[in-house]
């Protein structure tokens, strides 16, 4: 018998408490920091792709919710600064779990994700992201791929040693920060 009241004591305690109403589409709410949402992929400071179309993202999908087909870099029409880069990259939403296990399997850091998380949709098509939807945006100082490389001679440039932001340590010194243009993940 007591056990009967213990129950609608739950109910009754929750009765007289204010709704709380989120108006969702109006008033966004901000996810955590750290979620993982949309993947994105990143850019080198000067503007070229960091992705060189390896298909380890493709590979690492357990869902198999990933298409990449690489393409070769000339001189002419350079995209990455290694030989190949992504030319055709397709993320399939219906399929992808969010396990994030592309983003460990990118040797590049070209992959990434956002905390961005309204994926929803009327049209199957529409949830099939492409290459161009998936790029991040040019930031001031970045030029439109294809171009030459900027920030070095050959590729080695780019992923070894690259341009690193200088932060001041509490002594005054000059420590060696993260690589310009990372995304954290």
């Amino acid at each position: 018998m007591f056990e009967f009241f213990k129950g609608f004591g739950v109910t009754f305690s929750t009765m007289f408490k204010k709704v709380v109403t989120e108006e969702y589409p109006e008033d966004f709410p901000p996810a955590a920091p750290r979620y993982h949402g949309r993947h994105q992929l990143n850019r080198h400071p000067d503007g070229l792709e960091k992705c060189v179309g390896c298909e380890l993202c493709a590979w690492a999908c357990p869902a198999d919710a990933i298409y990449v087909e690489g393409g070769d870099n000339t001189e002419e029409a350079r995209y990455s600064p290694g030989e190949r880069y992504g030319a055709i990259y397709q993320i399939n939403y219906l399929r992808c779990i969010g396990c994030g296990l592309c983003i460990e399997a990118c040797p590049t850091r070209s992959l990434t994700m956002t905390n961005f998380y309204e994926l929803a949709d009327d049209n199957r098509q529409d949830l099939i992201y492409t290459k161009e939807q998936l790029l991040a945006p040019l930031l001031p100082g970045m030029e439109q791929p294809p171009h030459p490389m900027r920030l070095g001679a050959d590729e080695q440039d780019y992923y070894v040693q690259g341009p690193v932001l200088a932060r001041k340590s509490a002594a005054g010194e000059d420590v060696p920060g993260e690589p310009v243009g990372e995304q954290v993940r």
